[in-house]
C-alpha cells in the first residue's frame, strides 16, 4: 500500500471512529478521571498542564485527519455531480465551478436564483392556465347536461 493509500485509510477510520458516541464517551469519561484526580494531585501545574498538552495534541492532530477526509468526501461529491451534469440535460458549463471565486459563485447562485424564480412564474402561470381550462371544459360539460343539447 503506498503513503498516500495507507494515510487516506488511516485518516477514514479514526474519522469514523472519532464521530462514534463510544468515542465521545471515552473522551468524556477521560476528562472525568481527569477531574476526579484534581484534588489528589492538588490542583497542580503538572496536573493541569497534563490535560491541556493532551488535548492540544489530540485537537490538533484530529483538524488534519478531519480535514483530509472532508477533503476526500468534497472532491467524491464534487465527481459525482459532475458526472449527473455531464450525463443528463444539465449545462455542462457547471462543471468545473468549484474553482470560481467567491464573487463568480455568488454571482452564479443569483443568477440561478433568479432563473428559478421566473421557472416557478412559468409554472404558476402555466397551473392557472390548465386550471382555468379545466374548470372552462367542466362548465361546458355542466352547460350540455343541463340543456341537453350539444355545445
Amino acid at each position: 500500500m503506498t503513503g498516500s493509500k495507507a494515510f487516506t485509510a488511516f485518516a477514514s477510520t479514526v474519522a469514523q471512529a472519532a464521530g462514534r458516541p463510544s468515542a465521545f464517551a471515552i473522551c468524556f469519561v477521560v476528562i472525568l478521571a481527569w477531574a476526579v484526580s484534581g484534588p489528589f494531585f492538588g490542583y497542580s501545574d503538572t496536573w493541569q498542564l497534563i490535560i491541556n498538552t493532551g488535548t492540544t495534541i489530540v485537537t490538533f492532530l484530529m483538524v488534519f485527519l478531519i480535514q483530509n477526509t472532508q477533503n476526500r468526501d468534497g472532491a467524491a461529491i464534487q465527481a459525482k455531480l459532475d458526472e449527473l451534469i455531464r450525463a443528463s440535460a444539465a449545462h455542462d458549463r457547471y462543471i468545473g465551478i468549484e474553482t470560481l471565486t467567491e464573487e463568480e459563485l455568488t454571482g452564479l447562485r443569483e443568477r440561478c436564483a433568479s432563473r428559478a424564480q421566473v421557472s416557478k412564474l412559468d409554472e404558476a402561470r402555466e397551473a392557472a392556465d390548465q386550471a382555468a381550462a379545466a374548470a372552462d371544459s367542466k362548465a361546458r360539460e355542466a352547460a350540455k347536461h343541463a340543456s341537453g343539447l350539444p355545445i
